[in-house]
């Protein structure tokens, strides 16, 4: 026998889950149990039902469940439970039908609600919390529909009313049991009988009636209203309703259309011999007396005329009862309520400017279709609604690159227009002319025009006249504008620019000769796009996937502008990281070698010195460090174009490199990056600001945009194709995780190491803390990646091994034996030497590159590498993971995960690139059951967030939140 805490300690890690209830699935050997549910309503308060449910189970005999809470736990918990002394649940040996298995899941969703249900119930009722026994499990009303749709389903079901019992419970919509008898009373008057309700039980909390051993659905206002009628009956001990001669009419209006819903009404032929029931004619009647608004109603019923205002209404015979239309009677009278009249007995007045607004443009209109409205000219000239809507002309004189908005309304005046398109940037509801009248500005053709205003962000200091004259920039949004305007009027000019912006290739720009055989078919489509942004002085983005040659699309367009470069003696200035000067030098003399360039670097006076020096140079290569120790010296330059590579290194808005690209003076600019977005939105607003400012608001009003709004504002000037899309000769990538389980050694190293960070990560996983000690937890996060990789990244003293570390080893035997090309990365440049030193100790040659490499020696191992020279190739993750050209490669090895997924697709975009010939393998290497694991899920969440936004519709990951460092740390 074990101990009970031996035994509450093997239970607590049995990872071997119970089953919640008894299910009995599929090729299940366990004996099969019969159900059967028994609901009951039964009385609490005065007059007022709840149901209740008992259950029987059992094989050839049926046991009551005496305990049905006690009993529910235990099925929950997947334990034993005794009935009797013959018989015990056990869920090892007894499984449920499914049916009954879903409704039993159900009720242990009731039990755990109805403790909490019963505690609130008690207090407020002051009704014993213990009303139902420990034999029936209350169902409150909001937990009713989910089970009753499972019990219809259940095979044994009964349901109990009056003490008789009814098999099966199932809803029902038919027509309640329920007659009204109208007739004479034996005396004087009228009387209402009312047969069948006694016997039912009205569950009003639960929308039902319980009638004839159905379950009836009504409305909630009738079941309301028919609970109030047999509680009157019961509270008189009557079942006749007793109605004075005087009372007839308001019970015809009133009762008998309500009762109609809730059952059959007869109606004797002694009273239906009087009624009168001729349709309502309704008249409103409107006038104007000293800047007051009159108004009088009344309802015609054939020769009767009645005043609805009027307390008293003229008496009739009494041998007449008039029916009266009292529905549309009393729509007619809410719909004058809502609005801002005064009444008397006489009428109604109103001396409220915005209230008569109101009242003739948006009550009016509904009131027209209840009744006749008589109104005098002074009440129809007070609005002012026009012969012809509203509308605006969008034009562009090609001129000036401006847009010319024309305002055309209908009796308005020029003068006016002005003064009517102030009020509709003030939001008001309506504007008031000169002459007194009302003009509504909440017409669909006056809010595309406040729309488009916005839109093109137009200012009150704008509204000069009829005409506003706008940058070309601010109506660009209408490039993605599909829907159908009706007020706004685009001319064909401006039509013709759009046309443009959508298909840059309509205008046609030659190709220079040089490069008509080197550009492929997207490549020059990428030509006609960034001459299209530079004929209207308007930059872009150029985000094509890694490899599709990003780089010489923007030679072409240099080479197209050279002859401008040298008439207005304005160089191009490119910027770049350190390690592509040297590349882009190489690419120019490859491509362009009539273009004269310089690379800006050296010391410092070198670097003054070729910038003061730069006439008869058509490029200047400058890198971003640089850029920000030169600051000053750029910015007192003037340049032709401005094109920015890897656009990515300024997507922080606080950076210095950041503030140092905007102050460069240039005709034309454009950014270049194949990761547009890392982390989060503001990254695209940093590198727009850059490149055309114009485009979008400040950062703050920039977030509060909609990402649709920003995607489709990007449209145009964001150019981003697939490898996929474009390439078809491009082998496709394979790529694959292997993983490997921690060495014991560094197994017990690695708990003990996250068992200390976890303690300490808890302590500050507070809104606050966590901001302040974000670097803190970081870095022991790092320390955890590090003893991933190989504990001696930092353990002092360490001689033992790494799982991954001999797992790459084998890889790479297995590759060199196969004849592949293997490119490494890693951020860790201390493991890149430990590989280093195994693979020089093994004799195996390699190329090694990191931070500390010269940026022109880069490019030389690069084409060793690629001509053939030596099989590995040994880099860290950012010194290579951007701008080399490494596809000698066929197999890219992700030694250690990184944070950012599109920083390690960069990294294997080394190899996949034009040119390369062969299939590449990109082999992530992850230890499971670390951070590592969870580090890979996270990036598999923040992987599409680029799609996001140039094809939205994917769910976003901004930066590593507390709740990621939860689930990595899984605290």
């Amino acid at each position: 026998m074990r101990p009970p805490l031996t035994q509450g300690v093997i239970k607590l890690f049995d990872d071997i889950k119970p089953r919640p209830s008894g299910s009995r699935p599929l090729f299940d050997s366990r004996e099969q149990l019969h159900v059967e549910f028994t609901c009951h309503p039964f009385p609490y308060g005065y007059h007022k039902y709840m149901f209740g449910i008992e259950m029987k189970v059992g094989t050839k005999r049926m046991y009551v469940v005496q305990r049905i809470r006690e009993f529910l736990n235990q099925l929950e918990r997947g334990e034993p439970y005794t009935f009797t002394k013959n018989f015990t649940y056990v869920p090892e040996l007894h499984g449920f039908q499914q049916e009954n298995d879903k409704v039993i899941k159900q009720l242990i969703n009731v039990y755990h609600q109805e403790v909490m249900y019963r505690e609130t119930f008690s207090t407020y009722s002051g009704i014993s919390n213990n009303i139902c026994g420990d034999q029936m499990l209350l169902i409150p009303p909001h937990l009713w529909e989910p089970l009753v749709l499972l019990l219809s389903a259940a095979p044994m079901t009964k349901l109990i009313q009056d003490e008789l019992s009814f098999d099966r419970i199932a809803l029902s919509d038919e027509r309640l049991p329920l007659q009204f008898e109208f007739d004479q009373a034996q005396d004087t008057g009228y009387q209402l009988e009312v047969q069948g309700l006694e016997q039912m039980i009205v569950m009003e909390s639960y929308g039902l009636v319980l009638a004839e051993g159905k379950l009836i659905k009504l409305p909630e206002h009738q079941c309301k209203r028919l609970s109030e009628l047999k509680q009157l009956l019961n509270s008189s001990h009557r079942h006749q309703v007793e109605i004075e001669p005087e009372q007839m009419e308001p019970f015809m209006e009133k009762v008998i259309p309500g009762l109609m819903k809730l059952g059959s009404v007869h109606i004797s032929a002694a009273i239906s011999d009087r009624i009168v029931q001729t349709p309502l004619k309704a008249k409103l009647y409107l006038d104007r007396v000293r800047d007051r608004l009159l108004a009088g109603l009344e309802f015609q019923y054939g020769d009767m005329i009645i005043n609805p205002l009027e307390e008293h209404s003229t008496r009739r015979g009494t041998n007449i009862i008039l029916m009266r239309d009292g529905e549309q009677e009393r729509r007619i009278l809410e719909l004058m309520e809502l609005s801002s009249f005064a009444r008397t007995e006489s009428g109604y007045f109103m001396n409220d400017e915005d209230g008569e607004y109101d009242f003739l443009y948006h009550i009016v209109p509904q009131l027209e279709k209840l009744l006749t409205i008589y109104a005098t000219s002074a009440v129809k000239a007070k609005l002012h609604t026009g012969l012809t809507p509203p509308k605006v002309t969008v034009d562009v004189d090609e001129r000036t690159d401006w847009l010319e908005l024309r305002f055309e309304m209908d009796g308005i005046s020029e003068t006016e227009i002005r003064n009517l398109l102030k009020s509709l940037q003030d939001k008001l509801k309506y504007h008031r002319l000169p002459n007194g009248a009302l003009l509504p500005l909440e017409s669909a053709e006056f809010q595309e025009i406040i729309s488009l205003m916005n839109e093109m962000g137009v200012h009150k200091r704008d509204l000069t006249g009829p005409e506003i004259r706008l940058p070309v920039i601010r109506g660009l949004h209408l490039i993605d504008s599909h829907d159908k305007r009706n007020a706004v009027k685009l001319s064909k000019s401006f039509r013709q620019l759009l046309e443009n912006m959508r298909f840059p290739d309509n205008m046609d720009f030659p190709v220079p000769s040089s490069l008509e055989h080197v550009l492929r078919d997207y490549q020059k489509y990428g030509f006609q796009w960034l001459k299209t942004l530079a004929n209207y002085r308007f930059g872009g983005i150029l985000a094509d996937d890694m490899g599709l040659g990003k780089t010489l699309q923007s030679i072409a367009f240099l080479v197209s502008v050279l002859p401008e470069i040298r008439q207005l003696g304005l160089p191009a200035l490119i910027l770049c990281p350190s390690s592509l000067m040297y590349n882009w030098n190489n690419e120019l003399k490859k491509f362009a070698p009539e273009i004269v360039a310089v690379i800006a670097d050296g010391s410092r006076s070198e670097r003054e010195m070729t910038l003061r020096s730069i006439s008869g140079v058509d490029v200047v290569i400058a890198s971003y460090p640089l850029l920000r120790r030169d600051m000053k010296l750029y910015a007192s330059q003037n340049f032709h174009t401005l094109i920015l590579d890897e656009a990515q290194a300024f997507k922080n808005y606080t950076t210095q490199t950041a503030q140092a690209v905007k102050v460069i003076q240039s005709r034309y600019r454009f950014a270049l990056t194949g990761t547009p977005i890392e982390n989060k939105l503001e990254e695209l607003w940093s590198i727009f600001d850059a490149v055309f400012p114009e485009l979008f608001p400040g950062r703050k009003a920039f977030n509060d945009l909609s990402q649709d709004i920003i995607a489709r504002r990007i449209a145009p000037f964001l150019l981003r194709r697939l490898k996929t899309d474009v390439l078809k000769e491009l082998p496709e990538k394979i790529e694959t995780l292997q993983a490997s389980e921690l060495l014991p050694e560094q197994k017990k190293l690695y708990i003990a190491y996250l068992a200390k960070l976890q303690q300490e990560t808890l302590k500050h996983l507070d809104q606050q803390n966590f901001q302040q000690n974000r670097i803190k937890i970081l870095a022991g996060l790092t320390r955890l990646r590090q003893l991933c990789c190989h504990p001696a990244l930092f353990v002092d003293e360490y001689t033992g091994s790494s799982a991954k570390f001999e797992q790459l080893m084998e890889i790479i035997e297995e590759c060199r034996s196969a004849g592949k090309r293997v490119l490494i990365f890693s951020q860790f440049t201390q493991m890149l030497g430990i590989i280093r030193k195994e693979l020089g100790d093994q004799g195996v040659p390699l190329f090694y590159l990191d931070g500390s490499t010269p940026a022109s020696e880069r490019v030389e191992l690069c084409n060793r590498f690629n001509g053939g020279e030596r099989e590995l190739f040994l880099a860290s993750l950012k010194a290579g993971g951007t701008g080399l050209n490494l596809t000698g490669a066929d197999t890219v090895i992700l030694y250690d995960l990184w944070w950012n997924p599109a920083v390690e697709q960069q990294a294997a975009d080394r190899a996949h690139r034009i040119g390369q010939r062969n299939v590449v393998q990109v082999i992530r290497l992850i230890t499971q059951d670390t951070v590592e694991e969870k580090m890979y899920e996270l990036q598999q969440r923040k992987k599409d967030l680029i799609d996001e936004i140039i094809q939205p519709g994917h769910e976003a990951l901004s930066t590593l939140t507390e709740e990621d460092i939860r689930e990595i740390l899984m605290i």
